[in-house]
């Protein structure tokens, strides 16, 4: 008997449940609880896009440094 929960005393709680909350009360609390997950599946989404923007932009001023630096080069060169 004591194997752990079974199905009928799931139902007893949750019948108990429902008589404490009401449904309309359970289902606010559902749709809170969806915005708040969704809210920050979106926060890490944006999080992660942050982090690939900056990341390209990175690469771009590295780019940009090292052609910069490929024409002093040249210049110097040809100054000499």
């Amino acid at each position: 008997m004591l194997s752990g929960i079974s199905i009928w005393q799931l139902i007893i709680i949750l019948g108990i449940v429902v008589l404490l909350f009401g449904t309309k009360k359970l289902r606010n609390i559902g749709s809170d609880l969806g915005n708040a997950v969704k809210g920050f599946k979106k926060a890490i989404n944006d999080g992660d896009q942050e982090k690939t923007d900056s990341s390209r932009l990175t690469h771009k001023d590295a780019d940009f440094s090292q052609s910069a630096d490929l024409s002093k080069t040249k210049d110097q060169h040809k100054d000499a």
